[in-house]
């Protein structure tokens, strides 16, 4: 059994929150407003997530964010959730 070390756990989750953001624009377009930014905050809520559990640096998760609204300026804007207290500890 391969043993997943915290750079290779975190280079995943990073692969896998820029492949959901690119998903999430390539239909922004296609979509009602409301039901987009639904989508945003979902992926938000998964990055904060990720965050929490230390899967992802925060620092990243914002460097993902951002090159995604370039990208993609049609992108809604990620709500800022504050994270439950029970993932914050």
């Amino acid at each position: 059994m391969r043993t997943v070390t915290d750079e290779t756990r975190s280079e995943r989750t990073a692969r896998l929150l820029i492949a959901r953001l690119e998903a999430v624009a390539r239909v922004a377009t296609q979509l009602r407003h409301a039901e987009a930014e639904r989508l945003v905050e979902l992926a938000s809520i998964a990055t904060m997530r990720a965050v929490a559990l230390e899967m992802i640096r925060e620092e990243t998760a914002d460097q993902i964010w951002r090159d995604a609204h370039v990208r993609h300026p049609q992108l809604p804007q990620a709500p800022r959730l504050a994270l439950p207290q029970r993932l914050a500890a």
